[in-house]
């Protein structure tokens, strides 16, 4: 087959000093990547950009006409500025230059170009202040009323950009290329392209890049767009594939064994959803191939008691579990959870044992004994099970609790420590729309868990906003004070642990925009450290039993203190995103978050499930000094609007940037995604599944698909490829 041409270094097309200030702008090395760095938007001559619309404080590229020139000195020093006003007709926005009077010549009123700068506001007058430009060349419009309006009409590609590297530069760089490029090969089947009236690739690259007209560059958005589903697809599902030939220790229950035994002494009776999701994962135990199944469900749904069956199923023939959580106070929790639905005979036939990072070197060297022996059938840890030094006797299903918190690296890490493939079942709080799903999890089986366990009192939430009434924070804690005087307990959570010290053992606080409007300094964060002076002293809450929990206390101290919570000895516990998933204190009623707009709406979804566990209705508040109308308000009001985590997870969808849905959830790397919207693509997405799904079936080893088979091994970028590969 010959030569891939995308696969060409940039340096030997366009200069090492070019390629190297294009790959420290936009990370592209090769001529494919490049090609792939697509227009953002089109304009035109004939039309300018709307000044109103353009945002103070970032870069902007805009189509625009020169008003006038001026030229005034300088009051403080020598030298002269150049004010050159352009206009898209109605608005003005103003360009100024130091001491380059020479540029009155070119930019002459009348004249049209492309402005690129970041925007400032100077006495209330928008401006670019040392702006690049190209100006519309009017002599390549030709002769004759036709020809000037087709030079007017014609599409004008705007790139993404930096400060270094301007759009219409990347432009010329294009075309470069473009004219020196060999035929590209298509790794669409001819047979895709022919049913959906898709261009051929080298077509489709031309007419995105150098239109002729609106039609060009939509059409070939629209065949970039699917080819760039279907090769997606077609990785995972040949990935899925490949899972298929391994091959593994089926796990039968036998009649009378540990699960027969656990599920005659349950006090509840499973959801049927449970059931359902439960035989999916008994027949994937059942067979030969290693089961690779994602459990999503709503907050509380009871994933880990599905977990727990699997892990019962497991260690009847003598085979471990392993199940990774993200923080210590979660392992811990996870333990005491399972021990107690075990029950003292289960138990001690099981062993629960629990590995951490920060126990004692003797409880360690004790668990590590017990665990490689075999005497331990269910292991809890942390990422301290990913040690070089742990060592199962038969790792039988490994079970990954919060998949978000873990790169797949990890979860390949842990995979390795069994003889033989182990099971591998992931469990998420976080439910994942169906697109998303699909995009990211399309190797894996995906079950979900809707129905909540019958008793639940529900969850009531309100939004505090501070911006109007700042008072009410006084309210909150008294209204706290209420819930600990009928006997409950509450949840403060903050965003941070102490002043300009984040959280880091949960996670991270999402600020999807500023806090504060542009120029006003930042709002301080809540801090937990803060929030326990303030309480200490605040008439309605001083005389309460108060507590601090954060990811930097030691070990033994966060389990004394939830243990001591979950007793009932704690009334207040004062909090980071460490509790964010997993803990489970029926008593705990309450919940406060402070700086709630910081947080995700998924995250925010997460925090709300620690309360209203019990039989006792939830309360949740959800403080915020945003200002009503911003995307972080929007966000919070998402989640005081309804608890299905289903619909809030669309929502955070919708609203957020979702650049990484691809790469942060598969590898923690850049999205490899470039024209697909998880969002908006839903259909394409699943129509591409099909196409892809269908070539694999009748064509398994892509033999007679050679283009397609080497695209997929160009297609997805080093980090990526590896992840897909490791799922």
């Amino acid at each position: 087959m010959p030569t891939d041409p995308t696969a060409t270094k940039l340096d030997g097309v366009l200069g090492g000093r070019t390629a190297s200030a294009f790959k420290r702008a936009f990370g592209v090395v090769t001529v494919g990547d490049l090609l792939e760095h697509y227009p953002r938007r089109y304009a035109t001559r004939g039309e300018l950009t709307a000044l109103s619309r353009i945002p103070v404080g970032e870069n902007v590229t805009i189509v625009a006409e020169v008003l006038d020139v001026r030229e005034r000195p300088m009051k403080a020093r020598r030298g002269s500025i150049l004010e050159v006003r352009i206009t898209d007709g109605q608005g003005i926005l103003i360009l100024t230059f130091f001491n380059q009077s020479w540029r009155s010549k070119e930019l002459a009123p009348g004249v049209r170009g492309i402005f690129a700068g970041k925007v400032g506001d100077y006495k209330g007058a928008l401006q670019l202040a040392h702006p690049d430009y190209e100006l519309f060349d009017a002599a390549a419009q030709g002769t004759g009323a036709d020809a000037a309006r087709k030079w007017a009409m014609t599409p004008i590609p705007i790139y993404p950009a930096t400060a270094s590297v301007a759009s219409w530069q990347v432009a010329k760089a294009m075309s470069l290329v473009l004219d020196s490029l060999d035929p590209l090969p298509d790794p669409l089947p001819h047979e895709v392209r022919e049913r959906e009236n898709l261009l051929g690739y080298s077509e489709a690259i031309e007419k995105i890049h150098r239109p002729q007209t609106d039609a060009d560059w939509h059409v070939a958005r629209d065949t970039l767009r699917h080819r760039e589903a279907f090769l997606l697809q077609a990785a995972l599902l040949q990935q899925r594939q490949i899972a298929r030939f391994e091959e593994t220790q089926p796990r039968v229950p036998s009649e009378g064994g540990l699960l027969e035994r656990f599920d005659a002494a349950l006090p509840f009776t499973l959801t049927g959803d449970q059931q359902d999701v439960g035989r999916e994962i008994a027949d994937d135990l059942a067979s030969a191939v290693p089961m690779n199944r994602l459990v999503q469900g709503e907050v509380g749904s009871g994933k880990t008691l599905v977990a727990l069956r699997a892990m019962l199923t497991v260690a009847e023939s003598g085979g471990q579990a392993a199940l990774l959580a993200p923080t210590e106070v979660l392992a811990g929790q996870h333990l005491r959870s399972i021990v107690k639905s075990l029950g003292p005979d289960l138990s001690a036939i099981l062993m629960p044992t629990l590995l951490t990072g920060q126990m004692p070197a003797a409880e360690r060297r004790k668990a590590m004994l017990r665990i490689v022996s075999g005497q331990a059938k269910i292991v809890i840890g942390t990422h301290a099970l990913l040690s070089e030094n742990v060592t199962f006797y038969d790792l039988g299903l490994v079970v990954v609790d919060e998949q978000h918190r873990f790169g797949v690296e990890q979860r390949e890490t842990l995979r390795q420590k069994g003889h033989r493939p182990p099971h591998v079942l992931v469990l998420t709080a976080t439910p994942i729309p169906r697109t998303v799903a699909m995009t990211v999890f399309g190797d894996l089986d995906v079950s979900t868990i809707r129905e909540l366990p019958a008793g639940r009192a529900g969850i009531e939430t309100f939004v505090v906003g501070l911006v109007d009434h700042p008072a009410w924070i006084h309210r909150v804690w008294t209204r706290v004070a209420e819930e600990v005087a009928a006997g409950r307990q509450a949840f403060v959570v903050c965003p941070a642990i102490d002043v300009g010290e984040p959280e880091d053992d949960g996670e991270p606080a999402v600020d999807a925009e500023p806090a504060e409007p542009e120029g006003k300094p930042e709002r301080p964060r809540a801090t937990v450290a803060g929030t326990l002076a303030e309480l200490t002293t605040t008439a309605a809450t001083k005389s309460l039993r108060l507590a601090a929990l954060h990811g930097r206390m030691p070990s033994d101290e966060k389990d004394a203190t939830m243990r001591l919570f979950a007793a009932g000895g704690i009334d207040v516990l004062v909090a980071t995103t460490v509790i964010e998933v997993g803990v489970d204190v029926p008593n705990a009623a309450a919940m406060v978050v402070l700086d709630a707009d910081r947080f995700g709406v998924s995250q925010l979804h997460q925090l709300r499930g620690r309360v209203g566990r019990g039989g006792l209705p939830g309360l949740c508040l959800l403080v915020t000094a945003a200002e009503p109308g911003s995307i972080a308000r929007e966000r919070v009001d998402a989640v005081a609007a309804t608890l299905d985590g289903f619909e809030l997870a669309q929502v955070d969808l919708e609203l957020r940037q979702e650049g990484d849905v691809l790469g942060s959830a598969q590898s923690g790397g850049r999205s490899s995604l470039k024209l697909l919207r998880v969002v908006h693509d839903g259909d394409l997405i699943a129509l591409a599944r099909s196409e892809a799904a269908a070539v694999l079936d009748s064509d398994p080893a892509l033999s007679e698909h050679p283009v397609l088979r080497a695209a997929l091994e160009q297609r997805v970028d080093a980090v990526t490829r590896a992840a897909l590969a490791k799922n």
